[in-house]
């Protein structure tokens, strides 16, 4: 039986590469979409990856969408927690309601969907858990505070969890993207992308592609010995 991969925000940008790339190695893939409903049903049927509807910062409704993958798929094999927003802001100027939504999404979903698969993780001792964090994660973006302390969260929970559950056989690793060309950036001027790119040594915008494929390295057994990384993928604008 091919394995099952579950993936929070796969109806854009990362994580619908990361679901069509997954469909195409041959996983059966099940994953989360909130508000982008037109793009998840065409990507469900031009992969056969089974989308469900729900919101990544909500526990129950997160609990509920692994309960369903579990229905149709059998158990999950590998979580990939990739849901997200960003958002530009003074930090003087985050509300309260700004702050809560930003750490709810990015780093309280993680710890959801986490605590969901962990226990038919235990029980098989085995399993695998890849989260998506930022490079502002490791080094902080002015007016990005709020998103920064969620994805540097991200880091933290999974350098924890991995040494928590490594004695049952599970993997967390976790992905850092740099600027990846997805609509999370497309809000940014012509001059904005082209200053990126010239911060870049590497001297572009990275790809979808490129971060679905550390995602699907990190999965399989290539990766059988590495737990508790932080894997790096930003052009080598940070080293």
């Amino acid at each position: 039986m091919n394995k099952v991969v579950f993936i929070t925000g796969g109806s854009r940008g990362i994580g619908a590469c990361a679901v069509k790339m997954f469909a195409e190695a041959g996983y059966r893939v099940a994953f989360t979409y909130l508000k982008s409903e037109n793009e998840a049903l065409c990507l469900s049927k031009s992969t056969g990856a089974l989308a469900i509807k729900a919101d990544a910062s909500n526990s129950k409704e997160m609990s509920d969408a692994i309960r369903c993958a579990c229905e149709e798929l059998g158990h999950i094999d590998i979580l990939i927690n990739n849901v997200g927003i960003s958002e530009f802001s003074l930090f003087t100027d985050i509300s309260d309601d700004m702050w809560h939504k930003m750490l709810d999404t990015n780093l309280s979903s993680a710890f959801y969907a986490s605590r969901a698969v962990l226990p038919q993780m235990i029980s098989r001792k085995d399993g695998c858990i890849i989260n998506v964090s930022s490079m502002w994660g490791q080094v902080g973006a002015s007016c990005e505070v709020h998103y920064s302390a969620s994805k540097a969260g991200l880091i933290g929970l999974t350098k924890a969890l991995a040494k928590e559950v490594a004695p049952s056989g599970i993997r967390v690793n976790c992905v850092v993207p740099g600027a990846i060309d997805t609509e999370m950036n497309a809000c940014l001027s012509d001059e904005a992308i082209e200053e990126i790119k010239s911060e870049t040594p590497l001297g572009r915008l990275g790809t979808p592609e490129e971060i679905a494929n550390i995602l699907l390295f990190l999965a399989d057994e290539r990766s059988s010995f590495i737990t508790g990384q932080v894997i790096g993928a930003n052009g080598g604008m940070i080293i």
